[in-house]
């Protein structure tokens, strides 16, 4: 047999003997290349071989015993944390660093729990948080918008509308203007307004991701971004990530929504809820102490939730409420 190989873009094929010493097209890419007999073509790549192999024994033993302690000192992490200063959180894939998680990773390592991060939860090159920062800024006049378009995703339907006649101008124009970014970022295939008798009309997406995002990992994003900010406004050490699994010793496993760990050794978990919340107080009181985290840093988020239940519920239970609004004075009030 003989070998065709393409020495352009290295296509690689056999072909019958009696084109040995001929050329041909190469089928990908067109270039003209020659077609060599098999035993003298692997001959050859071997002489090389053993050539490159030779030379870099040659190499090693040259080469200064300190060298590749050198090298090894030079590969160790310095210790200190992975730079999130100058980062553009609303369009980064820095976020999604296994350097920038892994402070993390360790510190749970140390409890003998495993955790997993998906990277991709970490990518803000997205409209996620975009969206999701409009919202929870303007939760009290957006949150008949989400909570609508939730019910009839949820119902299977794709078209919704919101009459706006006995709101405010002000609050009509807050509705209408967060309609248009959510079509202009493509979280709804369609908007219209229908400026005279003040109604829009949306026609929804069905990507999964789309559905998910308004059935609450919006909240998340809102949450997770927030409190970035704020760490990186004070110019805080810190590493973050959100959609953690956590796997405890007796093999229980939980997610958690958004997890800080600040200056390398402080945490802070926050548990996001943009619906019913009750049936999981409990458990999330069970976790915090298994986890030994400070009952003000492990947080649950509910939007919506009055600053007097979020009061109430919190003497009750072994975990923090806050609502989206007074999450980041009360998070402000931990870091001094």
């Amino acid at each position: 047999m003989a070998l065709f190989r393409c020495n352009k873009c290295g296509h690689l094929r056999e072909v019958a003997s009696e084109h040995i010493g001929k050329s041909a097209k190469c089928p990908q890419c067109q270039h003209i290349a020659p077609i060599h007999d098999t035993v003298a073509f692997v001959e050859k790549i071997l002489e090389k071989y053993f050539a490159l192999q030779k030379e870099l024994i040659k190499l090693q033993q040259t080469t200064n015993a300190s060298d590749p302690l050198e090298i090894q000192v030079i590969d160790q992490p310095s210790g200190e944390l992975f730079s999130l200063k100058d980062i553009d959180i609303h369009n980064t894939t820095e976020l999604a660093n296994d350097q920038q998680y892994q402070p993390i990773i360790e510190w749970f390592g140390a409890k003998k729990v495993t955790v997993k991060v998906n990277p991709k939860e970490l990518d803000t090159t997205g409209f996620f948080d975009e969206m999701a920062v409009e919202l929870g800024n303007n939760y009290e006049v957006l949150r008949e918008v989400s909570e609508k378009i939730k019910r009839i995703q949820n119902k299977g339907y794709t078209n919704v509308h919101f009459q706006l006649a006995k709101k405010s101008q002000k609050h009509i124009q807050e509705i209408v203007n967060f309609c248009n970014q959510l079509y202009r970022f493509s979280f709804v295939a369609k908007c219209f307004y229908q400026k005279h008798e003040k109604i829009v009309k949306l026609t929804l997406q069905t990507a999964p991701a789309i559905v998910q995002f308004f059935n609450g990992t919006w909240l998340e994003w809102f949450v997770f971004i927030k409190v970035f900010n704020l760490l990186q406004e004070k110019h805080t050490p810190f590493s973050g990530a959100r959609s953690l699994t956590v796997t405890l010793p007796n093999e229980d496993f939980h997610e958690l929504d958004v997890f800080f760990l600040i200056n390398n050794n402080i945490p802070l978990c926050i548990e996001c809820k943009s619906g019913e919340f009750r049936q999981d107080l409990d458990k999330y009181s069970r976790l915090r102490k298994r986890l030994a985290i400070d009952r003000s840093h492990f947080i649950l988020c509910v939007a919506g939730l009055s600053d007097e239940q979020a009061q109430g519920l919190t003497s009750m239970y072994e975990v923090t409420l806050v609502n989206e609004k007074n999450l980041i004075p009360h998070v402000e009030q931990l870091l001094g």
